[in-house]
Formats: structure tokens, C-alpha cells, sequence
């Protein structure tokens, strides 16, 4: 049980100290990729909807 508490503690101090050495975003840089993000999934979202809309359309008259 010790080794195991050992290993953990070991991981978690680790863990710390690789978290400091990340480059974080700034607030504004989070707020223009959250913006991008949302904007390119819309955009893909309506043109996925126009495609199944034009293809049920086209089946509707093959069938």
C-alpha cells in the first residue's frame, strides 16, 4: 500500500510541476478561439442541414 501512495504522490508532484511549464492562453486568445470554434461548427452544422435537406428532397422524388 505504501508503494502505491508513493507512486501517486510522485505523479501528482510531477503533474504540478509539467502544469507550470505550459504556455496558457491569454483570456482574449480563449475568447477569439472559443469564437472560432462556435462559428466553424455553425457553419458546418447548416451545411450538413442544407445537404440532408437536398438529398431527402431528391429521394423524396426518386421514390
Amino acid at each position: 500500500m505504501n508503494i502505491k501512495e508513493n507512486k501517486l504522490v510522485t505523479y501528482l508532484i510531477e503533474s504540478k510541476a509539467e502544469l507550470k511549464k505550459v504556455s496558457w492562453p491569454t483570456k482574449k486568445e480563449t475568447i477569439k478561439y472559443t469564437i472560432t470554434i462556435v462559428a466553424i461548427s455553425a457553419f458546418v452544422a447548416v451545411f450538413f442541414g442544407i445537404l440532408n435537406f437536398i438529398f431527402t428532397k431528391l429521394l423524396a422524388t426518386v421514390i
